[in-house]
């Protein structure tokens, strides 16, 4: 039964979720169908906004606004082929209806063309006069074909028509970011902050930008107008801990991270930088406790079992060590640096087995730093395995051609089986690159160094140089 207009139970969503409940039906303007459709897409109520779309081409079969409104929805649940038959029939209709262009894009953008959909987002634009969700959508596609400089321009077209649109915002700064353009970003967000001197987001976002040139006073400022402008902004408090901290001033940065469990649910990252505040601050017992704060409050965080790890190597309690750098690894087992690091508490272990694998997948997943190849080098001699430590060198050197030290191992390692004329080779070697090294073949082959057949050698060599 249809209610008369003086018995509409109210606004338009109150009015619709009442005759859901019921089996009246009532009536509602497009313009009103519209609304509710909208309210419920916002919301993430795909459901109810389905059951709406269903209602409203029911009552006005001809709005193409509501069909419009259906085609989203289909091009939200993958539905294209039907989306697309959906926009020919409108297309013929109402050929100059931006919407159209911007839900093909949409189906093109899905489909991962990305340049297409940009070719229909601009014909869009020609269509209307309100571009600036447009321009949102142009950003996001320039974005996804990792075209930011472009992108970028579109985020600020949203941005100069509302300068409270933090998201576009913030993708403004992203752009300036991911193209390394820091200095660009400080003008801009200067230039904003003209305009918007009350914008915790912009004075944060300036902050950021501060901290990663390096402009740690500048930062700190910008951190604290971003804590004036909003006193209840938990990352600005947390990002100014930060700054403090590179600053040195540890007890502040601690009562800043405080403030941020104080005001929210502790997190486990705010544990984590008040237990390294503490270890600068030689607080070891409260360094230790909040480090176990850390993955109490979230056992997934490798970075807090890391850091008990290392507090147990600094107490050279390297079997505690190996149990939390473990804990590390099957959280982040691609992480090479953890493997580096198991490896060294497997080596003072005398784990020499442990040690040569942990050493072999650091160097697997692309850990190639100078100090792995002598480490690892190391371990395969505790096994006796002089071949294995000769190729480890080997590959180093790849890596190193011109460092000495390597050649000069190297060479002790070729004496160690005979090969006399390898070693030769790798000695008079690393004598060219750098005579003043020679100390370290001495001290660590002094039973080669001391033979006649050295000593002709640096002699050769000697006389050569001059």
């Amino acid at each position: 039964m249809a209610l008369e207009p003086n018995e509409r139970p109210g606004p338009p969503i109150t009015k619709f979720e009442s005759m859901l409940k019921t089996d009246d039906i009532y009536f509602f303007d497009a313009e009103d169908f519209e609304d509710i459709i909208h309210h419920y897409l916002n919301n993430g109520k795909i459901a109810l906004a389905k059951k709406a779309i269903k209602i409203s081409l029911e009552q006005h079969p001809d709005s193409i606004e509501l069909k419009l409104l259906f085609v989203e929805v289909l091009v939200f649940e993958n539905n294209l082929d039907l989306a697309e038959q959906l926009l020919d029939e409108l297309q013929s209709i109402d050929s100059s209806n931006e919407e159209i262009y911007i839900q093909r894009a949409n189906i093109f953008s899905k489909k991962d063309n990305h340049e297409a959909a940009v070719m229909l987002l601009h014909e869009a634009l020609n269509l209307t006069d309100d571009s600036f969700d447009i321009h949102s959508l142009l950003g996001m596609e320039y974005l996804f074909m990792d075209n930011f400089e472009d992108a970028k321009l579109n985020f600020m077209k949203c941005v100069s028509h509302d300068e409270h649109d933090y998201q576009s915002l913030y993708n403004v700064i992203y752009c300036f970011e991911f193209l390394e353009e820091h200095d660009g970003a400080i003008l801009y967000l200067n230039d904003y902050l003209e305009r918007n001197p009350y914008s915790e987001v912009a004075w944060h976002q300036l902050g950021k930008m501060y901290f990663e040139k390096k402009l740690y006073k500048e930062a700190l400022a910008a951190f604290d107008f971003a804590v004036i402008s909003d006193d209840t902004f938990i990352g600005a408090y947390f990002e100014k801990g930060k700054v403090l901290e590179k600053l040195g001033r540890y007890n502040e940065a601690i009562e800043n991270y405080e403030i941020t469990i104080e005001m929210e649910d502790p997190t486990s990252h705010a544990y984590l930088r008040i237990g390294r505040c503490h270890e600068k601050l030689q607080n070891e017992e409260l360094a230790k406790s909040f480090y176990y704060r850390t993955v109490h409050e979230d056992p997934l965080l490798d970075k807090g079992w890391l850091a008990i790890t290392d507090y147990y190597i600094r107490q050279k309690d390297f079997t505690k060590a190996l149990y939390y750098i473990n804990k590390a690894i099957n959280l982040d087992g691609e992480n090479a640096k953890y493997w580096k690091k198991c490896a060294r508490i497997h080596a003072t272990l005398k784990n020499n087995d442990e040690a040569y694998y942990a050493y072999q997948q650091a160097v697997d997943l692309g850990y190639f730093e100078f100090d792995i190849w002598f480490h690892w080098a190391n371990v395969a001699i505790q096994n006796f395995d002089v071949p294995s430590a000769i190729e480890i060198l080997l590959q180093g050197i790849v890596f190193y051609p011109d460092r000495s030290e390597m050649q000069y191992k190297l060479a002790g390692f070729y004496l160690l089986i005979s090969d006399f004329e390898k070693a030769q080779h790798q000695l008079i070697n690393a004598l060219k690159i750098d005579i003043g090294q020679l100390h370290l073949f001495k001290k660590e082959f002094p039973q080669f160094y001391h033979t006649d057949w050295a000593k002709n050698l640096i002699q050769d060599i000697k006389k050569a140089s001059r």
